[in-house]
């Protein structure tokens, strides 16, 4: 009776051996995973903060072989100039542009001063000439040397179809150009037209207005610094009787009076300021204009612009005098003195240079330099100059 109602160990031992493998068997899961977490939270905060720490220098060298580097990832490009498309020089002068479109570009401006890339001013040289340009080999030594610090225009007659060689600093310098007569309207169209074209160069700063019969007294450098360091205009505007004279009543019903009217010589030398004004002028060159209409001659190149100057108030920001000596001492059929070759001498050429004395004025204080210019000189004078222009000129 005693052995039947004790129960056996044999019986309760396997049912006991599994719940005691499960508990271990969760435990260990448990554990196992306690440690897994941990080292994988460790490892994340070893490597930021690893990061931070510089790494040490070995002082054994490894015997590991070389390993090759991972190529760096690539470094986002640097970012470019801004590229002023349209705004410098191209290679040839051409274009297809109308009058009107021409102006209408020519005479935007930019509201901030300060540019985005390095700039350097350049000299806009306009040649308005009837065709070849005789004393082209004069201005080509003057030139010699200063690439970048100067610009070519050449405004000739539509039918001329002559070009300078390949290698001279007048090939590709041809304007699209209109028909031009002395004493018209046509010739300070020709005058805006080589303007509103030097204006497409954002770099051009100063304009001057030359002609084939013309020729540099002073070398490049010379010219170069008297224009870009000069705080003025270079716009003959005078009045006296003679420039009242050619008044007509016609100017005052287009609101351009007696008191305003003014005249000065045709060669003139600008800053890119009044440059725009000439070119956006649409108020006083239409006046001109139409004042020429059925006269032979109505000889507006002489006062056209220095009205405009006076009208625009320029007052100091023009220095009132041209930079183009011309011979009105010896005057032909109401045009200079015309020099040829015999007269082209060195005492001729220092005269010219020194003409005006101490009258002339730069940046508020007398100057010695009076012309930077000279006209008229015909083909023959060619040689001459060139032999005198390293002497008395200082280039060639």
């Amino acid at each position: 009776m005693k052995a039947t109602n004790k129960p056996t160990t044999r019986a309760s031992r396997p049912g006991g051996r599994k719940l005691l493998f499960d508990a271990v068997l969760m435990l260990l899961l448990v554990s196992f995973g306690f440690v897994l977490g941990l080292t994988s939270s460790n490892a994340m905060f070893l490597k930021s903060y690893l990061a931070f720490i510089p790494p040490f220098l070995s002082t054994t060298p490894s015997k590991l072989p070389p390993q090759p580097l991972t190529p760096s990832p690539p470094q986002p490009p640097q970012k470019p100039q801004i590229e002023l498309v349209g705004l410098r020089a191209p290679s040839s002068a051409m274009h297809n542009m109308t009058d009107e479109e021409l102006y209408w570009r020519a005479s935007m401006a930019p509201k901030v001063r300060r540019t985005p890339n390095r700039r350097v001013p350049k000299v806009a040289f306009m040649f308005l000439v009837r065709g070849e340009l005789p004393l082209r080999p004069l201005w080509e030594k003057f030139f010699t040397g200063h690439d970048g610090l100067y610009s070519i225009y050449v405004h000739a007659h539509p039918s001329y179809t002559g070009s300078p060689p390949t290698d001279s600093v007048f090939y590709n310098r041809m304007i699209p150009s209109q028909r031009t007569k002395w004493g018209d309207a046509s010739l300070v169209e020709a005058e805006r037209r080589l303007m509103a074209n030097a204006l497409l160069d954002l770099d051009n700063e100063r304009f001057a207005l030359l002609s084939e019969a013309c020729i540099p007294i002073y070398n490049f450098s010379t010219v170069y610094t008297f224009l870009t360091g000069s705080n003025t205009s270079f716009v003959d505007c005078y009045e006296n009787g003679g420039s009242r004279s050619r008044y007509r009543p016609f100017f005052d019903s287009r609101n351009i009076s007696l008191a305003q009217w003014r005249k000065g010589a045709q060669w003139f030398e600008m800053d890119r300021a009044l440059a725009l004004e000439v070119v956006a002028d649409d108020f006083c060159f239409p006046a001109f204009r139409d004042f020429c209409v059925g006269r032979s001659e109505c000889l507006i190149d002489e006062h056209y612009l220095p009205t405009l100057v006076n009208l625009l108030g320029w007052g100091r920001r023009n220095a009132n005098r041209t930079l183009t000596y011309a011979d009105w001492k010896r005057p032909i059929n109401r045009h200079p003195h015309t020099h040829g070759a015999e007269e082209v001498t060195e005492e001729l050429l220092k005269e010219i240079r020194e003409d005006g004395g101490n009258r002339c004025y730069y940046n508020g204080a007398k100057s010695g330099i009076c012309n930077l210019f000279a006209r008229k000189f015909a083909p023959d004078t060619l040689e001459p100059l060139l032999s005198l222009a390293s002497k008395v000129m200082g280039f060639g």
